[in-house]
């Protein structure tokens, strides 16, 4: 597992044992940024991600790597939270995150209380944590941690649905790679 590109492109990250830390592989996180980025590499520049169920942190280094100004990675495992620290040390990174060692409704609270409004959110729980997808998708919708210009990405197994629409939260575009999928997401009434 790696950077795949930006300020540490290349550059190795460490995981953990285990199927309830399973990392977004290199190939699905380079599609991801293909999607968001769609020809602009500067497009993430300045942006502030919220990284749910963050495990290793892959997703939201490599955001930090292409000009993200804020990650608040959020990870309830102490083990995993320390990987991300781990991570984000071994690359030198020092500034712009955060790492909340909390469950994502504690830490949807708190940056809720902090006025954090995120341009993207990834979501990716254990596969086995489906009622999670529910949960978080619902809760997102109705916060203000998102707003018209935010992407909600939820990454799950192409056999499971995480559901169309979430009011006033609606799917956009759905990508399949492999046996994994990517569901993006954004307040209805918004063009992607």
């Amino acid at each position: 597992m790696r950077v795949i590109s930006g300020k540490y492109r290349s550059r190795p990250l460490v995981s953990l044992r285990g199927m309830d830390v399973r990392p977004t592989s290199d190939r699905l996180r380079e599609t991801l940024f293909n999607v968001l980025t769609a020809g602009n590499p500067e497009a993430l520049v300045g942006s502030v991600w919220l990284d749910l169920y963050a495990g290793t942190g892959a997703v939201g280094i490599e955001a930090l790597s292409r000009g993200a100004r804020e990650v608040h990675f959020v990870e309830s495992s102490q083990a995993a939270a320390e990987t991300i620290r781990k991570n984000l040390a071994r690359l030198g990174i020092a500034k712009g995150y955060k790492v909340l060692p909390k469950t994502v409704s504690q830490a949807i609270r708190s940056l809720e209380q902090q006025g954090v409004v995120a341009d993207v959110v990834f979501i990716d729980p254990p596969y086995r944590m489906q009622k999670a997808y529910t949960e978080t998708l619902c809760g997102l919708a109705q916060s203000p941690l998102i707003s018209t210009r935010t992407t909600v990405i939820a990454e799950h197994e192409k056999k499971f649905d995480p559901g169309e629409e979430f009011a006033p939260l609606g799917r956009f575009r759905q990508l399949v790679q492999g046996s994994t999928a990517l569901s993006l997401y954004r307040l209805r009434g918004v063009q992607p």
